[in-house]
């Protein structure tokens, strides 16, 4: 980074709150009181992130009758569901070309999934009054470099041969910018229907209340810390107390499984962002952004980006940093040295911001995979069912992965357990020090490959023929 360029981006980034953008927010529910001495119930859900929310929320639409129980360690929505980049995604397979890399046969099925999926939360909001500043507005997926744009325009060629590219657009570089300005994007894809904009925490906030109001039982402040099999039911331990249920769902994701053998499936990356403050009348001129989509560019350590409903702007990404051991830990929450980089990338993408600063940065950890999308599985005896590896898309498809859970959970077939997505789990990270190694090779042959027009190296390509990966 040039001296001028680092002693701007530092600059920007003098009054950043460490703290998350949307949990700084003065409608913010208060928590509910934690669980004590012993409940009963049909259904206990563990985790109150999007994975637990929806997975309560379409229980009781599924059976009214059914007796709810949701316990989250912390207050709803205070993790990865309180500090994403708020894009709603119809995909569940994180995108058109890894599920075409993994599930060739099922996509077009997974895509008509994921469609109903997306229908589902946008009737949702409307049905439950969810205030979360909901747009479908699409995502474009810009190119940035000679060989990201002969790649979009390949993924389009694909994706047309096989009749899924209803809503899609392929943008030249007059078009990208008449849509977003900047001088670095050289084409892109826009897809207008298959991603909505949103504000995250509201809408963790805004499942909460419509789950309240259902009659499910939500207790705050409440982790659950040990799982045992009690007559026909499960039971798990409290702090304060225990909850009795016939059947478990599972909704914690990147923290530690409560079914131990699960918890080699993933690893937790940190991602972090930044949040300007708003832009004058002029600035936003200077950008355009009118359709107000969210972008991404195309290179494996990529940038998300969208402008919120008072006229900031996100800046997310790049970054993805694993702590050895896979401990989640509050510490990792904050990295200066990212965030430096992170606005040094944002006034190259946009130079007419200059001068422009920001108001908050913060992190978080997600949940990752190896093979970048959910996973799914029973335990005792189909008693207990979880989703886990969402892998940055669980905004949208832990809808999806909640419908999976109570359909395992009810021992159905259905087009969902049916799907090899569903019945399949992906290769397990290995074991401390060779899990540290692998991801610090991988991503160092990431940043190479972004270097060199995108050609893989002969370890990027032994880890694709091997189904592993890690994930920017």
């Amino acid at each position: 980074m040039a001296p001028v360029a680092m002693r701007l981006a530092a600059q920007s980034l003098s009054d950043a709150q460490p703290v998350p953008f949307w949990l700084e927010d003065p409608g913010k529910p208060g928590a509910l009181p934690a669980l004590t001495g012993t409940e009963k119930c049909d259904l206990l859900v563990v985790g109150g992130g999007y994975s637990g929310l929806w997975t309560a929320l379409l229980a009781k639409e599924r059976d009214p009758a059914r007796d709810v129980v949701l316990i989250e360690g912390r207050e709803v929505g205070w993790a990865a569901s309180g500090r994403n980049g708020g894009f709603c995604a119809a995909s569940l397979t994180h995108g058109f070309g890894n599920g075409l890399a993994r599930w060739p046969g099922e996509l077009p099925k997974l895509e008509e999934l994921g469609e109903r999926n997306l229908d589902g939360i946008e009737e949702a909001v409307a049905r439950y009054s969810l205030d979360c500043d909901f747009e479908r507005t699409g995502e474009i997926d810009v190119a940035t470099e000679p060989y990201q744009l002969d790649e979009l325009h390949g993924m389009y060629e694909e994706i047309e041969r096989l009749g899924l590219a209803d809503g899609l657009e392929l943008l030249d570089r007059d078009a990208v910018r008449a849509e977003v300005d900047s001088p670095t994007f050289l084409g892109g894809l826009w897809d207008r229907r298959g991603v909505a904009m949103l504000n995250p925490a509201k809408l963790a906030w805004g499942l909460k209340r419509a789950c309240l109001d259902l009659g499910v039982r939500v207790y705050e402040n409440t982790p659950g810390l040990d799982l045992v099999s009690v007559g026909a039911g499960m039971g798990v331990r409290t702090p304060y107390g225990r909850v009795l249920a016939r059947r478990v769902a599972l909704g914690t994701n990147v923290f530690p499984s409560l079914v131990k053998r699960v918890r080699a499936y993933t690893v937790p990356v940190y991602d972090y962002a930044l949040m300007t403050e708003p832009l004058s009348a002029e600035q936003l001129a200077s950008v355009g952004w009118k359709n107000r989509q969210g972008l991404g560019d195309s290179a494996n350590q990529f940038h998300y980006f969208r402008i919120t409903a008072d006229h900031r702007i996100l800046w997310g990404g790049y970054d993805a940093i694993y702590p050895f051991g896979g401990k989640v830990s509050a510490e990792m929450d904050h990295r200066p040295e990212t965030y430096l980089k992170l606005a040094e990338h944002f006034f190259r993408c946009f130079p007419q911001l200059e001068g422009l600063r920001f108001s908050h940065a913060w992190g978080g950890a997600i949940d990752t995979c190896s093979r970048f999308s959910a996973f799914f599985g029973t335990a005792y005896q189909g008693k207990v069912a979880y989703a886990a590896g969402f892998t940055g898309l669980g905004v949208g498809a832990t809808r999806f992965g909640g419908d999976v859970m109570l359909d395992l959970l009810a021992g159905e077939r259905t087009e969902r357990t049916e799907l090899e997505m569903v019945r399949r789990k992906p290769l397990p990270f290995p074991p401390e020090p060779i899990a540290w190694a692998g991801i610090g090779i991988t991503k160092w042959a990431m940043a190479r490959a972004d270097e060199n027009g995108g050609r893989r190296n002969l370890w990027l390509k032994t880890m694709d023929r091997m189904g592993l990966g890690f994930d920017s």
